[in-house]
């Protein structure tokens, strides 16, 4: 997701990550001593039995940055929630209430980038749905054939790199990003959105957008360094010409410079 979905490549006129949002906010919320390090990180292991070991992991590990007594009755879980709202880990586990009150736990995917267009979001909610749906499916779940060492890897490299990089896959062999989308990912994710009813029209069409990106190696940020390329580190007018593609509502990969 981060690799197909990279699309902030400078920071500060400097040309850094792929998805350089991903090093600035881990960095940005590092705020001292070892104890309130890595507030905002991969995470150090999969979850063995229960979500509830994340919660576990955050009182014993990080203290309350926000140390505030409410009076919401306990089952409310208030402090729990207001302990985990300053713990970010890229995929987060949240408790919630629906509108009749019951509680919920759900997860909070925050390694996607916004945009370019509104059909690369939806694409990439049809491509993440399909494929988790899948993987969540099968038999042999993936964080059984994927260490966490590997998945944290994959990850980093993924945002450094985007769509040029290299990633360890289940069979602990290495293989390029775009090789995995296209021959294991987005079958995986077409086989997840037929099986919970999508129309095979519609998952055609949102995928292929997938398909497409992969092909021509243009996300987010392989279009800016591109317009740089070809007009100088000219920010202002690389956000204007940003806006007016967006605004003609076409997928990323169609872009030109």
């Amino acid at each position: 997701m981060v690799a197909l979905a990279a699309n902030s490549p400078y920071l500060f006129g400097h040309d850094l990550w792929d998805e350089t949002r991903i090093p600035l906010f881990e960095q940005a919320v590092m705020v001292g001593g070892s104890s309130y390090a890595n507030r905002v990180s991969f995470g150090i292991r999969h979850a063995g039995n229960s979500i509830m070991e994340c919660f576990e992991a955050n009182r014993v590990r990080f203290p309350a940055l926000l140390p505030q007594l409410m009076d919401s009755p306990p089952e409310k879980l208030a402090h729990l929630r207001l302990h985990n709202g300053t713990i970010w880990r890229w995929n987060r586990p949240l408790v919630g209430f629906s509108d009749d009150g019951s509680p919920h736990f759900r997860i909070e995917h925050r390694v996607a980038a916004a945009g370019p267009s509104m059909l690369d979001v939806v694409a990439n909610a049809a491509f993440y749905f399909g494929t988790l749906t899948a993987l969540l499916n099968a038999a042999d779940p993936i964080e059984r054939r994927i260490p966490n060492r590997n998945a944290a890897r994959n990850f980093y490299q993924c945002a450094q790199y985007g769509l040029n990089t290299d990633v360890v896959w289940s069979n602990q062999k290495t293989g390029s990003i775009k090789a995995l989308c296209e021959e294991v990912l987005v079958p995986l994710a077409r086989e997840g959105l037929l099986s919970v009813g999508c129309e095979a029209a519609d998952v055609d069409r949102w995928l292929s957008i997938i398909e497409q990106r992969v092909k021509t190696s243009q996300n987010g940020a392989s279009w800016q360094r591109r317009w740089v390329e070809r007009y100088g580190q000219d920010f202002n007018n690389l956000v204007q010409s940003y806006r007016e593609l967006q605004s003609q509502n076409l997928p990323v990969h169609t872009w030109t410079t």
